[in-house]
């Protein structure tokens, strides 16, 4: 194996594990484990599960509008498909990560209808997978899209 393919391969591996990790932490949120504390920080309230719901809404609302957006260039890799076109328009006039934001905004809803440490510990977790997912993704369309680091530039999140 050259030099090249290792790197390649462990590009591609590291790939493969920020995109598991990140459905297996989605995953997580909608099941209870026994073993686990699900210990709570503070009693929920009516409110605080009114806020969590709505938070949870609108970002899934988001998250369908980002996904139209996307069309045929969605892919939960980092890398862009090959054949793939930058997207500018829509919500991605306003935001580069739509997509990524909604699930955090999600988990975050979760954590807010239940204040148990066990959720904040995965949307903290799932937070930073997605720093690092998009730390590589913006990477690749910087490599790939001669006109990415204008857009970055003028879309700021």
């Amino acid at each position: 194996m050259t030099k090249f393919q290792l790197k390649f391969f462990l590009k591609s591996a590291y790939e493969l594990i920020l995109v598991c990790l990140q459905f297996f932490i989605i995953s997580l949120h909608f099941f209870q484990w026994e073993f686990i504390p699900q210990n709570q920080i503070i009693q929920v309230s009516p409110f605080s599960y009114l806020v969590g719901f709505l938070i949870i809404l609108i970002a899934f609302i988001i998250l369908l509008i980002a996904i139209k957006d996307l069309g045929r260039n969605l892919s939960p890799f980092p890398r862009p498909i090959s054949n793939s076109n930058l997207v500018t328009t829509g919500i991605y006039q306003f935001t580069r990560h739509p997509m990524y934001y909604s699930l955090i905004f999600i988990s975050f809803g979760v954590f807010i209808t239940k204040l148990s440490i066990y959720y904040l510990f995965l949307s903290i977790s799932l937070c930073l997978i997605i720093k690092f997912k998009i730390a590589l993704e913006e990477q690749y369309l910087k490599n790939k899209f001669n006109n990415y680091l204008l857009y970055k530039n003028e879309v700021k999140y």
